[in-house]
């Protein structure tokens, strides 16, 4: 049958005039929440000589992820919520799918290896730097988005060949796959096939090596002795464990939970929790509670200040010496 949709018409988060310059204004501060907090991350760990570990590897390329994940779909959300038509063209819709569905199985793969990251630094403390190496590191990375692009690749290759006759109307704010696959005519039990073994491989898999290495993390945290080695041992892990929280718990609903259930609008709010606020909280949840990273950032933002004044106020003003 010949795909007769060229274009597809997104509902976004409300169909309700008066709420498209509130949620306008809304999304585009945490797109920007998120953009700034996230590229200071990367900034701040790039360009300070303490921050070059294993751990704070990882997290560069989770802010990474973040940056393509919100990139992905707000930017198009925006612009729909100034416009009277909103819609999206067949392959910018296909992109989308693409490119999410990408980094949905990277942070996947990202978290659960920040946890066995966790679990070598707690339980193997005297093994850390040889298991933990940097080409292992590398590789380990090489791996997590390689593996997430031929996920996406095989699951959006597949969407292509269906047919779209019946509606072009898209109750969401953005392309996702589950939405874009109930809107075709063609059999797509393949593609639901396909779909679920990349829950499993990438979203069950991930959350049974994260919850394996934080069951050993705190079967070793409780054999310390000294309320202030226990502290000191969770709190090397206790950012990482949030994020995991907050990440696991809107995801996994959304791509395990029973068809049955499905509820557009209660969905797209899950959706927006783990594709948009999730990334806007991560920088905060790692600066906020971890003193390496304040003080990388405090050196970063003293940096910034200074270069400011000495180009903009002169050297003589004497407000820092950088």
């Amino acid at each position: 049958m010949k795909n007769s949709v060229t274009e597809f018409i997104l509902v976004g988060l409300s169909s309700l005039p008066e709420y498209q310059m509130f949620l306008f204004v809304l999304f585009t501060f945490i797109y920007m929440a998120a953009l700034i907090g996230n590229l200071l991350i990367v900034i701040t760990i790039t360009t300070s000589t303490r921050l070059r570990t294993p751990m704070y590897f990882l997290l560069i390329n989770l802010s990474l992820i973040n940056l393509l994940s919100i990139s992905v779909s707000i930017p198009k959300m925006l612009h729909n919520l100034l416009e009277h038509k909103k819609t999206i063209a067949f392959l910018g819709c296909i992109t989308q799918i693409y490119l999410f569905t990408w980094t949905l199985g990277s942070e996947d793969l990202i978290l659960a290896a920040m946890a066995f990251d966790r679990y070598v630094a707690v339980c193997h403390p005297l093994h850390y730097t040889i298991i933990m190496r940097k080409e292992v590191c590398v590789e380990l990375i090489a791996g997590v988005w390689i593996a997430g692009l031929i996920n996406s690749a095989v699951n959006t290759g597949f969407v292509l060949p269906l047919s779209f006759c019946d509606s072009n109307i898209i109750n969401h704010f953005f392309c996702e796959l589950p939405t874009v696959l109930k809107l075709s005519c063609s059999d797509i039990s393949l593609n639901e096939t396909l779909a679920s073994l990349a829950d499993i491989v990438f979203g069950m898999g991930s959350c049974v090596v994260t919850l394996t290495s934080y069951y050993f993390i705190l079967r070793t945290i409780l054999k310390i002795r000294s309320m202030e080695g226990k502290k000191k041992a969770f709190s090397t892990c206790s950012s990482h464990l949030i994020v995991v929280i907050l990440y696991y718990s809107t995801a996994i609903y959304t791509y395990i939970h029973p068809s049955s259930a499905y509820s557009p609008d209660r969905d797209k709010v899950i959706t927006v929790l783990y594709s948009v606020i999730t990334p806007a909280l991560n920088p905060i949840i790692y600066s906020l509670r971890n003193k390496e990273v304040k003080e990388g950032l405090r050196k970063l933002l003293y940096l910034i200040v200074c270069s400011y004044t000495a180009e903009h106020l002169g050297a003589s003003t004497g407000t820092c010496s950088c």
